[in-house]
């Protein structure tokens, strides 16, 4: 197992994982429905990132439905002990690939037992309460969906709470509730509309994770991100893991692909050294 991934390692509550992890969304088929076009290479892309020593992999029974869980299981379980899963609750699918809500007391159980039965676990690591819709967080109280994980986690079936797609205010929110280990947000080099909050989980040891951290469904685009990337001899992609990786060490990557050959490469790239020359054009973008 290589252990040399960039970014060394963070704390999740008591659970050690590499800051280079790995989102299984892509797994699934078009658009997170159905299953995977070449399953056989979904479930070597989670083997190679086991390989590669990643301990973190994001996950959510939503994503296929229940495809990217039933794949974990099939590739990893029984599931080394350095590896921790995070899952996420709080939205479903419906037929035409939207996510609505689905924050009520009944519905938060019966997605963590989903997970639970899919993943093959007794206990989940980490699950995220996600809030807002696919247009962003959305403000208002997360306090019964909040509480309602807070007891499951007192029943012994989840480690660890955090919080995605939230509002500052619903972070403050939740951490009255019950203590979270992690923020999962849309935030990379183009989009830094919660660098405060990130610096404010920094000082108190709480994770931050970016979603889309490269984009999302459409890359990254913009040309000081290119030109420095050329001047580096690296992609685009390359340098916009490597300065999240260098923008607070709370920062932990979960970048999707369903490539082996593709996770390899934002391993390698992601590894790339900013100059600060570097780093002060990226913070122009």
């Amino acid at each position: 197992m290589e252990q040399n991934l960039p970014g060394g390692t963070w704390t999740l509550g008591d659970l050690a994982v590499t800051r280079f992890g790995y989102g299984a969304m892509q797994l699934a088929g078009p658009w997170v429905m159905g299953p995977p076009a070449d399953p056989d290479e979904a479930l070597a892309v989670l083997r190679a990132a086991v390989e590669l020593g990643i301990t973190h992999i994001d996950t959510s029974d939503a994503y296929g439905p229940h495809v990217t869980n039933q794949l974990l299981r099939a590739a990893l379980h029984p599931y080394p002990d350095a590896l921790h899963i995070v899952t996420k609750v709080g939205a479903n699918r419906d037929a035409q690939g939207g996510w609505p809500p689905a924050r009520d007391p009944a519905a938060l159980r019966d997605a963590v037992h989903r997970n639970l039965r899919n993943l093959g676990l007794d206990v989940l690591d980490v699950v995220n309460l996600r809030l807002g819709d696919a247009a962003g967080p959305r403000p208002g109280s997360l306090a019964e969906a909040f509480e309602t994980l807070a007891e499951l986690r007192q029943q012994g079936l989840i480690r660890h709470l955090g919080v995605s797609n939230a509002t500052a205010e619903q972070v403050a929110e939740a951490r009255t509730i019950a203590p979270i280990v992690g923020v999962q947000n849309m935030y990379n080099l183009a989009h830094r509309h919660d660098d405060r909050l990130i610096d404010q989980l920094a000082a108190d040891g709480i994770a931050y994770v970016p979603f889309f951290p490269l984009g999302g469904f459409s890359p990254l685009q913009s040309e000081t991100l290119s030109a420095v990337a050329e001047r580096l001899s690296s992609t685009p992609m390359s340098v916009a893991l490597a300065w999240l990786l260098r923008r607070s060490p709370n920062i932990l990557l979960i970048p999707g692909t369903s490539s082996t050959a593709h996770l390899r490469e934002n391993v390698a790239g992601a590894a790339v050294t900013l100059s600060p020359d570097d780093l002060a054009e990226l913070d122009t973008i």
